[in-house]
Formats: C-alpha cells, structure tokens, sequence
C-alpha cells in the first residue's frame, strides 16, 4: 500500500541526500506533527549518505527529526490552547463526520489525566500511529509548552530508535 505523497514530499524525504536533506527531514518532521497525517517513519529510508557512518547518519536523522516534529507539536500545541478558548471550533469538531472529540475523550483524555506528559511520549512512541491526532488530542488537555515539547521529542525520538531495532532486527533474520 502507498502512501499519499503529499506534492511528492513523502518521496523527497524517501530520497533525501546530503547535508540539505537534513533540512527537508526537519520540514517533513515539522509538518508532520500538526498537518501531514502521515508516519514518522519514512525519515529513516533517507539516503542521506553524509559520510559519517550508518550509526551517525541514523543518530542525525533521529535528532533532527525528533526536533522538527517537538516544533511543529509547540505549534499544535498552541492551535490546542487557542481552541480550548473558542466554542464554536468545539462545536464545529462535534458535529464533523469523524468526531474528533468524542474520540479523543474517549482514548486520550483517560492516558493525559493517568500518566500526563509521559502519555503523550508514549502515545507518539507507537509506530504507524499518525502524530496529528495524539498531538491534537494532548494539546487540548495540557498547558505547560516546555514539557509538551520535551514529550514529544522523546516519543519522536523513541519511535524512531524502537523501529530502527526492530527493522534491524528483522533484517538479521
């Protein structure tokens, strides 16, 4: 199954080269936090090629993108609060076909009030799982912007290092 491109951003990340191509993760890992509905994952089939060795250019790739992605989550994250401020945005999210709300109560809000922060970095650590919609759902229910930031680039960088060893994993086999 394919993934939608997006204007073919997924297949630049996908063949991402050089030192520049750090810059298009970071975009892509930006973007991916509060408006691409698409995994984190794809940053690591990046080609970089930076001459540092498959261990460097996999650190740099998993730290850059986990930066891009705590960026884009602080901006989300304020979309979060200035939502939280306006009825008739939460009205609107309940009456959508896909009730986002409703969803986000149900699944998430149990997660925020149990574990907090280190839900969030939990809930960004499951590979596959679109960031927009945990992202979202936390940004609503929590206030402090520094430690949004924090969980959310640890559940970036955890997802990457945990499917960097599995896939590595599988591949030994």
């Amino acid at each position: 199954m394919a993934l939608p491109s997006f204007g073919g951003l997924t297949d630049a990340v996908e063949h991402a080269t050089g030192w520049l191509g750090l810059i298009l993760i970071a975009v892509y890992s930006f973007l991916i936090s509060f408006v691409l509905p698409l995994p984190s994952e794809i940053v690591l089939l990046a080609p970089l090629d930076l001459g540092i060795g498959e261990i460097g250019q996999l650190s740099i790739i998993i730290l850059i993108s986990g930066l891009g992605k705590a960026a884009g989550s602080v901006f989300a994250f304020h979309i979060g609060q200035e939502a939280k401020q306006s009825g008739p945005v939460i009205r609107a999210l309940r009456r959508s076909n896909i009730d986002i709300v409703e969803w986000s109560e149900r699944k998430t809000v149990g997660l925020a009030q149990e574990w907090g922060y280190l839900g969030l970095a939990g809930a960004l650590c499951v590979p596959g799982f679109p960031d927009t919609i945990s992202i979202y759902a936390f940004s609503i229910l929590e206030t402090d912007y520094v430690k949004f930031a924090l969980a959310s680039f640890a559940g970036s960088v955890g997802r990457l290092v945990l499917v960097t060893f599995v896939g590595a994993g599988i591949l030994s086999l």
